[in-house]
């Protein structure tokens, strides 16, 4: 990807079809881009960056203050988080197919796996354990939104995101919620599917969109600072120009 140097800011930029110059900072190392209109000049992205250099540090800032993700091996004795619970992970070898077991009284989440088995097989097992419960909870959920909301979701889906919680394609009427998201409080998972369900009502983060957000989830705010304390996602600015 191009790049302009900045003083001591390293700018990625990407040119395409759009009508204004966008800014975002990623929480990975704080890494900053600026998508622009086909034509526009180095020099106008330099001003931008310029005006905008006390937003773009503030939320460097920011993430670096967030919560950095632990480096997980997948052996016993490891906290693991469900539903924004603490779980200690208890690995046990045993014949048959791999599996996880949740222990709520014992705040344990078992793992059995076969006596071989390397570090990613443990982490694909837990990954597929954590996509069944998000899957099973995401229906109930939509349902009851949809409605409340006014809109119809013709489909949702899961993946594992790096920089956001949600993303909604407004023409396929379909959300994608971040995998992550099981390992939140329920009232982060609640939030974030009515974020995306209100994009059918408004495409923009714009005073439109937070006021349906403040009509139907007066709580997001909550929510939204709860979510922002971890180092996944980005920040966009406002539209430049």
């Amino acid at each position: 990807m191009p790049e302009l140097n900045i003083d001591d800011l390293r700018i990625e930029v990407v040119r395409k079809n759009i009508r204004t110059l966008r800014l975002t900072v990623y929480a990975q190392g704080g890494r900053v881009r600026v998508a622009a209109p086909l034509r526009t000049s180095d020099d106008a992205i330099r001003e931008m960056v310029a005006a905008r250099r006390a937003w773009i540090e503030k939320h460097q800032t920011k993430f670096e203050a967030r919560t950095k993700p632990a480096t997980l091996e997948y052996i016993s004795g490891e906290t693991h988080w469900y539903q924004g619970q603490a779980y200690t992970l208890d690995v046990t070898v045993a014949p048959g197919r791999p599996r996880v077991e949740l222990h709520a009284e014992e705040q344990q989440l078992q793992l059995f796996v076969r006596e071989i088995s390397t570090q990613e097989q443990r982490a694909k097992i837990l990954a597929a354990w954590y996509r069944a419960r998000l899957a099973e909870q995401l229906p109930g959920l939509v349902a009851y939104w949809e409605p409340i909301i006014g809109v119809r979701l013709d489909a949702w889906a899961i993946k594992q995101m790096k920089t956001r919680w949600g993303t909604c394609n407004i023409q396929a009427r379909r959300i994608w919620l971040n995998l992550e998201l099981i390992k939140r409080p329920s009232h982060c998972l609640e939030y974030v599917v009515v974020h995306e369900l209100v994009h059918l009502l408004e495409r923009y983060h714009n005073a439109r969109f937070w006021g349906f957000m403040d009509r139907f989830l007066p709580i997001w705010p909550a929510a939204r600072q709860e979510l922002n304390q971890i180092s996944l996602g980005h920040y966009s600015a406002p539209d430049a120009c």
